[in-house]
């Protein structure tokens, strides 16, 4: 891959590439469905929702019936606030890699996860030391596309696009940051695919945090 202009700040995605949210997120989507009527086969694997917005995932869910989407949503986040979101654990080699690059570059997380939930999550995991900071989506779904949210990112900080890097799972992470001019970095520890994430014209991708931390020193402006 190409040689990229040194870095002055990393984007990273939340769900899938700092905590595998699996257990948390799989089992309130089952307690959403089942509170519309709509109850899910227990074999179902439900990694897909692992990362796109999910309101989106629940009219997938919901085969099309819009009006299940808000009630779906609105059960999902009582589990999840309560329970879901402490079902949950930080991926081997994170808190290394976080503590690496934040040593020669700025951190922000941007995910399409409600902001309130990230800090929490963050905070939880004994994370948001290491970010500058945290921008999520709305509770009513604003800015959970990750293009409008990366910029949104850029209209408030201090970040050339240029010298920006977006590390996320999901093809939606690297269309969001290729939107906006920004590099896309895929990582392969989370719910995407290789395929997936080079159709969607990542820059580099990352096999785990160990190798992310290893290349720090390269990708930084310093």
């Amino acid at each position: 891959m190409g040689r990229l202009r040194a870095l002055q700040a990393v984007l990273l995605d939340l769900d899938g590439t700092l905590t595998d949210p699996y257990d948390g997120i799989s089992r309130s989507i089952r307690y959403a469905m089942e509170t519309v009527g709509k109850p899910l086969p227990s074999p179902l694997d439900l990694r897909w929702c692992i990362g796109p917005p999910m309101r989106a995932s629940f009219l997938e869910l919901c085969d099309g019936e819009r009006e299940l989407v808000e009630p779906a949503v609105e059960a999902y986040r009582r589990r999840f606030a309560a329970i879901g979101i402490y079902e949950n654990r930080v991926y081997p080699g994170v808190t290394a890699m976080l503590g690496r690059l934040a040593a020669t570059l700025l951190l922000v997380v941007c995910t399409s996860k409600p902001t309130i939930y990230a800090q929490r999550i963050l905070e939880h995991f004994a994370l948001r030391e290491f970010f500058a900071a945290v921008y999520g989506s709305e509770l009513d779904g604003t800015r959970a596309d990750k293009c409008e949210l990366i910029r949104f990112v850029l209209e408030r900080e201090p970040f050339a696009a240029t010298r920006l890097a977006m590390l996320g799972d999901r093809e939606h992470d690297m269309i969001g940051a290729l939107g906006n001019g920004v590099a896309a970095f895929g990582a392969l520890w989370g719910y995407g695919s290789p395929d997936e994430l080079t159709r969607a014209q990542a820059v580099r991708l990352f096999r785990d945090p160990v190798e992310v931390t290893v290349q720090a020193l390269t990708l930084s402006s310093r």
